[in-house]
């Protein structure tokens, strides 16, 4: 009998309005960069961040108006940006940095790197050396890197537990490597770890790393195509890097290296090619035309003598072009800061134009279209609702840093890697007030000490003998 009295109380009470979700993390700028094509800087600015999604962007008023947040994250004298990608790096070759330098590129790694690699890289060494890269990288506002190196499980590994994204790549060559007698079972192993970690971890990435096209046999690289093609997940590969790279090649197969791999199949994979310095126009134009992702490592090759990567050309023509440190061992850091700020200075140098390469579209290669290079733009180098939660806070209010009359120009001719005081990576907070939160820092020296004073004492032999 109350059935009607029910229902004609529903009909006159009015809906009551659905409360907007609520973010778990609110930070605030003073400017805010969404790294959006063509959008505005954002002044007195915040990003509200619910679980490991952005979820809003916007004005403080309309941010202030709307949610409510149990954490937030002042941003007076700061500016808020994507978090850099750095697309092109061997993470545990910190423990090299500055082990020998000033060498051509061939010198360098036969007579130096691998040799070194052979006698010290265990899993151990990777462990300790991807650490001091992770805490280096989230320290300067890196927040997601391509990684080729040796051991990629210790590297996926420490990648989970410290918060940072990573597109891990196993290496694979025809020659003994650490861990390997040659192609068939590092191969084998780079088979099996992708399929081990595909789907595993939300931040990590696996795919397949075939060193160069002068280290891997032509048959080779049609298997990692293959294989590659099999498991849907991306190619990191050294590619058109140096003047002897393209010599090999062109004595060995009487073509170019980017000629060389589009023709075993690489350019119809997901490839991220890390140098393209040795390129022509139809090189960049099959680049462009296979949606290939390039890598620019300015520091890495002006270090060796490589060569300048035709950058310019390449944007013009379409190609995602991104940043990169490559290892510390040629760098001799992993400061994406450096990296964005030589790209801009290198190609007006090169070009002889100094509007070659703004400070915009530098900012970018280190944020949007890096982050399309590598395959994950549809995820992270952009601030807008939906993508991942990965940013950081850079402080402008040091005396150094006044007058302040354009932000992007002071932060790519300004500002360096000891101005970023927060690092956020899917909504989880790795560093505050330039504090790094997930990495025993002491810890992490004693490790680092160990494992370079036995580096240290095989120099000094070597010296002996010399």
């Amino acid at each position: 009998m109350y059935k009607p009295l029910i229902i004609l109380l529903a009909l006159l009470v009015p809906a009551l309005p659905l409360r907007a979700a609520q973010p778990d993390l609110i930070v605030y700028a003073d400017y805010l960069l969404t790294m959006e094509a063509g959008a505005p800087v954002i002044e007195d600015a915040a990003v509200a961040i619910s679980g490991d999604k952005i979820l809003a962007v916007g004005s403080r008023a309309v941010i202030d108006g709307k949610y409510i947040a149990p954490k937030s994250i002042s941003g007076r004298g700061r500016v808020v940006m994507p978090g850099l990608v750095n697309g092109h790096t061997h993470s545990s070759m910190t423990l090299f940095r500055g082990m020998v330098d000033d060498l051509e590129l061939m010198t360098w790694l036969n007579e130096y790197i691998f040799p070194m690699e052979a006698r010290f890289v265990t899993p151990e060494f990777v462990t300790t050396g991807t650490t001091l890269a992770c805490w280096e990288m989230i320290r300067g506002g890196t927040t997601t890197f391509v990684d080729m190196y040796f051991y990629p499980d210790q590297i996926a590994a420490v990648v989970a537990s410290c918060g940072l994204r990573a597109v891990v790549a196993a290496p694979h060559i025809d020659y003994p490597s650490p861990g390997f007698e040659g192609w068939d079972d590092s191969f084998a192993a780079a088979r099996e770890f992708v399929q081990r970690w595909q789907g595993r971890h939300p931040r990590v990435t696996s795919a397949f790393a075939p060193h160069a096209p002068y280290t891997v046999a032509p048959e080779h690289l049609q298997a990692t195509v293959e294989a590659a093609g099999q498991a849907g997940a991306p190619i990191s590969m050294h590619l058109a890097e140096a003047p002897a790279e393209t010599a090999f090649i062109n004595t060995n197969y009487q073509t170019s290296p980017v000629q060389h791999v589009a023709g075993l199949g690489m350019y119809d994979r997901k490839l991220i090619a890390a140098h393209m310095v040795q390129l022509d126009s139809a090189d960049i134009a099959l680049t462009a035309e296979a949606g290939v992702g390039a890598i620019h490592n300015p520091t890495s090759n002006m270090k060796l003598g490589a060569g300048i990567s035709p950058v310019p050309a390449m944007l013009a023509a379409g190609v995602n072009v991104g940043l990169g440190t490559d290892g510390a061992a040629s760098n001799n850091d992993l400061d994406m800061w450096e990296e964005l700020r030589l790209a801009a200075l290198l190609h007006k140098v090169a070009s002889g134009e100094p509007t070659t390469l703004p400070a915009q579209q530098a900012l970018a290669m280190a944020t949007r279209t890096g982050a399309a290079a590598i395959r994950l733009g549809d995820r992270i180098g952009q601030l807008k609702p939906g993508m991942q939660a990965d940013l950081i806070q850079l402080d402008l209010s040091k005396t150094q840093h006044q007058p302040l009359y354009d932000v992007v120009s002071h932060l790519v001719y300004v500002l360096d890697a000891s101005d970023v005081v927060t690092t956020v990576v899917a909504g989880q907070v790795l560093m505050e007030d330039r504090q790094v939160n997930t990495i025993d820092e002491a810890v992490l020296r004693s490790a680092v000490d160990k494992a370079s004073g036995k580096i240290r004492a095989a120099l000094a032999a070597r010296d002996a003998r010399s």
